[in-house]
């Protein structure tokens, strides 16, 4: 499977690195694209910086020479995580002036997986809207809305409730946590 894992300027920069943690690199072709602003917030909020790991290919945002960027080689799927409200207007309007919208462009226009776990609150009629032109697209708009029936006792946990979310529309096996109904083992 071909990921393309996109990070816009929102906060929840753990969200990004508990999925590429879970993704791995080596395992899977994983390819990263950083918006203008997410270096800032993942400053902020990931003091050792964000950890790729192996085999992950990142490019620059203003390069349209990765291979993503082309119907011709389009790949399987693209999170955008976390995703900011502008970003998600900009996919919505057909804007593409940028590697990563471009991505994403791609993955809409190609009928291939597009998730975007959104990290806002609360939200306009404009980012309704948006949401709703970008779901009939045929994308995946996922809140990072934690769940807490497994009772996650810490900050990864609480995260890795949307992150499991996240594989699961990928189709990827984990072992993120209890599902509703599972008996404990």
């Amino acid at each position: 499977m071909r990921i393309v894992v996109g990070v816009t300027g929102a906060t929840g920069a753990l969200y990004t690195q508990r999925l590429l943690h879970n993704l791995d690199g080596q395992v899977r072709e994983l390819h990263l694209v950083l918006s203008r602003y997410a270096p800032q917030v993942i400053k902020e909020e990931l003091p050792g910086g964000l950890r790729a790991g192996p085999g992950v290919v990142t490019h620059q945002l203003k390069s349209m020479n990765a291979p993503f960027a082309s119907g011709s080689n389009a790949f399987d799927a693209m999170v955008i995580i976390p995703c900011t409200m502008g970003t998600l207007g900009r996919i919505a309007h057909g804007v593409s002036d940028d590697l990563l919208l471009r991505a994403a462009d791609v993955m809409l226009k190609e009928r291939k997986k597009l998730i975007l776990v959104i990290r806002e609150t609360p939200l306009n009629l404009v980012q309704v809207k948006n949401m709703e032109l970008l779901l009939l697209a045929g994308a995946t708009i996922l809140p990072a809305n934690p769940s807490f029936y497994s009772r996650p006792q810490t900050v990864e946990q609480v995260v890795d409730t949307v992150v499991a979310r996240v594989l699961d529309h990928l189709g990827i096996a984990h072992r993120l946590g209890g599902r509703w109904g599972e008996e404990a083992e």
